[in-house]
C-alpha cells in the first residue's frame, strides 16, 4: 500500500474509534472525576508507547544536544498543551454536554489546524479542500444551531460546548507541533509516549494540587473497568493517528477525523437516548460529503 493510501485508511480508522470512543467515555466520566479518570488513561498509555518508543530513546541520546534540546522543546509542548490541558478540558465538557454533540464541536478541530498549519508547516490548501471545508462548516452549524434543553446526563450544554471547543483549539495547536517534532526526525512513538505519559503526569499533579487524591483510591472495580476499555480505545486511536499524520498532512488527517461525530451521533442517539433533531442529521450529511472530498486528496506541501 501507497504511503498516501496507508495514511488516509489510518486515518479513517482513526475517525471511527474516535465515534465510538467518545459516547463510551461520556458514560463512564459521568461519576468520575475529570482529571481523575483523564491522568489514570493518559499515563498507562503513556507508559505503553514508552515501551514502543525505547529504542528511538536510545537513538536520540547519540546525536548532538543541539538536536536534543530543540526535540523536548516540541515534546514539552505537545504534553503540556495537548496531553494535558486540551484532555482536561474536554472531559469536563463532555460531562456537561451530550455526547453526539460534544463529538461534533471537537471536529472543528481541522478548521483550526488548516489555517495553523498553513501558517506554519506551508501546507497547501486547494479550492477542493477549501470546498470541502466548507461543507463540513456548514454541517457543524447545523448542528451547533440545533437547542438542547438540559437533562440528566447533560446538565449545561452551553458551558460543556464552550470547555469542547477550547480544547479543540488546543488540540490543533498540538497537532501542527507534534507535526514539527516529527519533521525534526521524531518518530510518531515518541512524540505519542510525550503526549501521554508526561500530559497525564501533570495531570496527576493536578489531582494533588487540588486535594482530589482520596477520589483516586476510592474508584470502583467497575470504573477501573471503565477506564480500562477507555484506556484501550485511547490507545488505538493515539497509535492509528499519529501513524497517519506521519504519511499525510495534518490538515488532511485531522479533516478525515471529522467523520466521528457521524458515528458518535448514532451511538448517542441508540444507547444513550440522545435527541436527533434533522439539523443534526443534515449536518451529518454536509460532514460526509466533505470528508468524501478530503479522503481522495493528495497531501501537498510548499515546502517546510
Amino acid at each position: 500500500m501507497r504511503k498516501e493510501q496507508l495514511g488516509t485508511v489510518l486515518a479513517i480508522a482513526t475517525a471511527v474509534l474516535s465515534g465510538i470512543a467518545i459516547p463510551a467515555n461520556k458514560v463512564f466520566v459521568v461519576d468520575i472525576d475529570a482529571a481523575v479518570f483523564t491522568a489514570i488513561r493518559s499515563v498507562i498509555v503513556g507508559a505503553i508507547f514508552l515501551f514502543l518508543s525505547w529504542r528511538q530513546f536510545d537513538k536520540t541520546r547519540s546525536k548532538d544536544s543541539k538536536f536534543i534540546k530543540s526535540s523536548w522543546k516540541y515534546l514539552a509542548t505537545v504534553a503540556v498543551i495537548g496531553g494535558a490541558l486540551a484532555f482536561l478540558l474536554f472531559f469536563t465538557g463532555l460531562k456537561l454536554t451530550t455526547a453526539g454533540r460534544a463529538a461534533f464541536l471537537q471536529k472543528t478541530l481541522p478548521l483550526y489546524t488548516a489555517v495553523l498549519a498553513f501558517v506554519f508547516l506551508k501546507e497547501k490548501m486547494t479550492r477542493k479542500y477549501l470546498l470541502a471545508m466548507l461543507l463540513m462548516v456548514a454541517g457543524i452549524m447545523a448542528i451547533y444551531s440545533t437547542s438542547m434543553n438540559p437533562a440528566e446526563l447533560w446538565a449545561n450544554p452551553q458551558l460543556g460546548d464552550l470547555l469542547v471547543i477550547s480544547a479543540a483549539f488546543l488540540w490543533a495547536v498540538e497537532n501542527v507541533v507534534a507535526k514539527k517534532a516529527m519533521t525534526k526526525g521524531e518518530t510518531n512513538f515518541v512524540v505519542s509516549f510525550s503526549r501521554m505519559f508526561f500530559g497525564g503526569l501533570i495531570l496527576f499533579g493536578m489531582v494533588l494540587f487540588t486535594g482530589k487524591i482520596s477520589e483516586l483510591f476510592a474508584l470502583s472495580g467497575q470504573q477501573f473497568l471503565n477506564i480500562g476499555i477507555s484506556v484501550m480505545l485511547l490507545l488505538a486511536y493515539v497509535f492509528f493517528y499519529y501513524w497517519s499524520i506521519r504519511l499525510i498532512n495534518v490538515s488532511k488527517a485531522a479533516t478525515i477525523l471529522l467523520l466521528a461525530p457521524v458515528v458518535s451521533l448514532v451511538v448517542g442517539m441508540m444507547f444513550l437516548g440522545e435527541p436527533l433533531p434533522l439539523t443534526q442529521l443534515a449536518g451529518s450529511a454536509f460532514v460526509l460529503a466533505g470528508a468524501y472530498f478530503i479522503v481522495g486528496m493528495r497531501s501537498e506541501q510548499r515546502g517546510v
